[in-house]
């Protein structure tokens, strides 16, 4: 999966992930409501999503399926944070995830089993 979202477009894969296939007009509720969008705006973010092939549209009453997954997103994002800030090493990234701030003994106890499967 290679399809870059940008925030708005996030903003309607989220509605789909949180909600299942959802009508636009539905969609442009949702983001009327959370985000003051206007339906105008909110259609021309589905037509991106759709061009990009993130969505698909079904009928009747212009049905959106989101066609990638959450965790498809999150890995391509991450991939991307990865190569652009890191020089495409994940220790670099976790290093500076870590360095933030200091991990509960749980989140250790965590980490470290996340380490042990991978090897």
């Amino acid at each position: 999966m290679n399809i870059k979202l940008f925030d708005s477009e996030l903003n309607i894969m989220e509605i789909l992930w949180r909600e299942g296939d959802t009508t636009a007009k539905r969609i442009a509720e949702v983001t009327k409501e959370r985000i003051g969008w206007s339906k105008t705006t909110t259609y021309t973010i589905i037509k991106k999503c759709l061009d990009k092939g993130a969505i698909e549209r079904q009928e009747p009453n212009f049905v959106c399926r989101a066609l990638v997954t959450r965790e498809q997103v999150q890995e391509h994002e991450t991939t991307e944070l990865i190569n652009k800030m890191y020089d495409g090493a994940p220790d670099r990234l976790i290093a500076s995830l870590l360095g933030q701030r200091k991990l509960t003994t749980e989140e250790i106890y965590h980490l470290k089993l996340l380490i042990e499967s991978l090897e």
